[in-house]
C-alpha cells in the first residue's frame, strides 16, 4: 500500500491522466450540484501494490471509504453508530446459540450498478475470492474463521464457522466482505488498477495523474436497493498532497468540506479563531497510534530493549506537544471509550523513568546506548507525524540509553517494507473495523496479522477464539484483560495515544455530523445542502 514506485505495465494504461468509469457510464467529473470534499489520503498503485482498491485487497481507512460508497455488504454499521444492520440483507441473523451458523436472506431485487442480478452465488465468490487470494494485506485475517459458504437458492446463504464468533455480523460489515461480480472480478488474483465495481449507493469515476487519483466522482447508483438514504446526487472526493492544500481550499470555495486529516493547527485556529462561513466540527473517533516492532530484527529482538522504551516514552508530552487537545495518551491498545479497556502499560511501568528503563536494560545484559532508527510515514497520517517522532527520538536520546534517529517515507513505500520486515521499529496508526476490542487485538496478535508481525504469543492465541464465544460482550473483558497484560509485558507494540476526529464544512452543507463515525467511515450520502442544490 517500496522500493521503487514503478507502475506495473499491466495497469499502466489505467493509470494514466485520464477518467476512468467504475462501474457506470453515467456521471460526470465533478461540478454542477456535487459536493465536494477533501481528504489527504492518498490512492496510489504501484509495482508492489498494484491493486489498491480491490476489496480483498485494501485494508486501509482511505482505500475503505472509497469502497464504502461503492460497493454493497450485507449488513452495515448503522448512523450513529451501534450493531450492524441489514444492507444488502433483509435479514441477518445466527441460527444456533454457540455463534456458529448465521443465515442472512438478500433482499429482494438487489442489482449490481450494470443491473446485473446479485444472488448469493455472488456473495459466496466474494467471500471466497478473498480467502482464495490471500493478500499479504492481512484483509483475509478477518474472514479467516469461516469454515463453509452454502447458498441456499438466489436469496439466503449460511455462513458455517470454524469456531464462535459474536463478532461476525461486524466482519461481514467491512469492504472486505463487500459483494462484487464474476464479471468483472476474477476468482483468483486481484484486480488491478483503480476501477470498482459494486451494488452499493454509488457508482464512480477516477481522476488519475500518473500512478495516483486525484479526484473520485461519486453519482447515485439508480439500481442500489439497500438501507442507506442517499440526501444528495453526486458528491467530488478530493485528494490533496497535504493538510494545508486542502485547507486554502476550503478556505477559497474549491472545496465544500474537509475530513481527515486535518492537521492540529488548523483545528486549532478553527477552534479558537472560527472563520467566517466555515464551521468546525468534531465527531466521535476511536483512532489510535503506536509504535511496532519487528521481533526479529537484533535490535528489539530482546524485550528488555521494548521495556525500557515503554518505560521511558512521555506519551502525555508528545500529545499535548505536538497534538494539543486532539489527543489523549494511551496506556493499552484498546482505547479508553471501549468496553475491557485496561492501563496496562501504566499498571507496569508507572510514569516516564530513566532509572526504571536503566535496570530493564542492564538487567538483560545489554549495552547502551542502544542504537535504533524510527520509521514513519510522511503521507498518511497528517502533519503532526513528523514533529511526533521527532519528540520521541528526543525523549530516547535524553535519557543517555538510546542512540535514535528517525526515517519518514510515504505510504506507497512505507507499508510494503514494513509488512517486508525491513523496519526494526516504526509508526502506524490503526482506525478499527468495527468498534469492538476484539479489534484492537486480534489485527496485531492473530495469525495472518495486519502488521505481518512475527511476534507470536500463544497464550493470547488462544484467548483470542475463546473471547469470540461471548456474545455479551462485557463477559469478554477478562479475556481482553490478560491480552492487554501479555502485550504490556513483551511490548509487540506499544501505544502512544488515542485522538480525536474533527471535519470543516462551509455553510450551507449539512449532514456533517453524520458523515465519519466513530470507526472513520466516510459515509457521504449523508451530506446535503441547505438550499437544497
Amino acid at each position: 500500500m517500496n522500493r521503487k514506485t514503478l507502475v506495473l505495465p499491466a495497469v499502466v494504461g489505467l493509470l494514466a491522466p485520464v477518467l476512468v468509469a467504475c462501474g457506470s457510464q453515467d456521471g460526470g467529473s465533478g461540478g454542477g450540484d456535487a459536493i465536494v470534499v477533501g481528504t489527504t489520503d492518498q490512492f496510489v498503485a504501484t509495482a508492489d501494490a498494484p491493486a489498491p482498491l480491490d476489496p480483498a485487497y485494501a485494508y486501509d481507512t482511505g482505500a475503505w471509504n472509497v469502497l464504502r460508497q461503492t460497493v454493497q455488504t450485507l449488513l452495515h454499521a448503522p448512523r450513529g453508530g451501534g450493531e450492524p444492520v441489514p444492507d444488502a440483507a433483509e435479514s441477518c441473523t445466527f441460527t444456533d446459540n454457540a455463534s456458529e451458523r448465521y443465515r442472512c436472506k438478500l433482499r429482494d431485487g438487489l442489482k449490481f450498478a450494470d443491473g446485473t442480478p446479485v444472488t448469493a452465488e455472488d456473495v459466496k465468490f466474494s467471500i471466497e475470492r478473498v480467502l482464495n487470494i490471500e493478500s499479504d494485506n492481512g484483509t483475509a485475517a478477518l474472514l479467516a474463521n469461516i469454515d463453509t459458504i452454502e447458498p441456499k437458492g438466489d436469496n439466503e446463504v449460511i455462513f458455517h464457522l470454524s469456531t464462535p464468533d459474536a463478532t461476525f455480523p461486524y466482519k461481514l460489515s467491512t469492504p472486505v466482505a463487500g459483494i462484487v461480480s464474476k464479471k468483472h472480478y476474477d476468482g483468483s488474483k486481484l484486480r488491478e488498477g483503480f476501477q470498482v465495481d459494486g451494488s452499493g449507493p454509488y457508482t464512480m469515476k477516477t481522476e488519475t495523474e500518473g500512478d495516483h487519483i486525484t479526484k473520485v466522482v461519486f453519482s447515485r447508483n439508480d439500481h442500489y436497493k439497500g438501507d442507506v438514504k442517499l440526501n444528495n446526487d453526486k458528491v467530488e472526493l478530493r485528494s490533496f498532497a497535504d493538510a494545508e492544500a486542502m485547507g486554502e481550499a476550503l478556505e477559497s470555495g474549491d472545496i465544500d468540506m474537509m475530513t481527515r486529516a486535518m492537521s492540529p493547527k488548523q483545528i486549532q485556529e478553527l477552534a479558537e479563531k472560527p472563520k467566517e462561513d466555515i464551521e468546525l466540527t468534531e465527531v466521535p473517533g476511536l483512532e489510535i497510534r503506536y509504535l511496532a516492532f519487528n521481533t526479529n530484527d537484533p535490535s528489539v529482538k530482546d524485550k528488555a530493549v521494548r521495556q525500557a522504551m515503554a518505560a521511558v516514552v512521555d506519551r502525555g508530552q508528545i500529545a499535548g506537544q505536538v497534538y494539543g487537545a486532539t489527543a489523549e495518551p494511551l496506556y493499552s491498545l484498546i482505547p479508553t471509550s471501549i468496553a475491557a479497556h485496561t492501563n496496562s502499560f501504566y499498571n507496569k511501568y508507572g510514569e516516564p523513568s530513566r532509572k526504571r528503563a536503566a535496570s530493564i536494560l542492564s538487567g538483560a545484559g545489554i549495552s547502551t546506548p542502544v542504537k535504533l532508527k524510527l520509521h514513519y510515514t510522511t503521507d498518511h497520517y497528517g502533519a503532526g507525524t513528523e514533529k511526533e517522532f521527532e519528540a520521541l527520538s528526543d525523549q530516547l536520546n535524553a535519557t543517555g540509553l538510546f542512540d535514535v534517529t528517525v526515517q519518514g517515507t510515504e505510504w506507497s513505500k512505507f507499508r510494503p517494507a514494513q509488512k517486508r520486515g525491513d523496519y526494526a521499529v516504526y509508526g502506524l496508526g490503526w482506525f478499527p473495523d468495527f468498534p469492538d476490542p476484539d479489534n484492537y487485538i486480534a489485527p496485531f496478535l492473530d495469525k495472518g496479522n495486519f502488521l505481518n508481525s512475527p511476534y507470536v504469543s500463544e497464550k493470547a492465541r488462544e484467548l483470542i477464539p475463546q473471547s469470540r464465544r461471548e456474545s455479551d460482550r462485557n463477559a469478554a473483558s477478562p479475556a481482553f484483560t490478560q491480552m492487554q497484560e501479555i502485550v504490556a509485558n513483551d511490548v509487540p507494540v506499544l501505544p502512544l495515544w488515542q485522538g480525536k476526529q474533527y471535519v470543516a464544512a462551509r455553510s450551507g452543507v449539512i449532514g456533517v455530523e453524520y458523515v465519519l463515525n466513530s470507526s472513520s467511515d466516510l459515509q457521504l450520502w449523508e451530506l446535503s445542502r441547505s438550499d437544497g442544490v
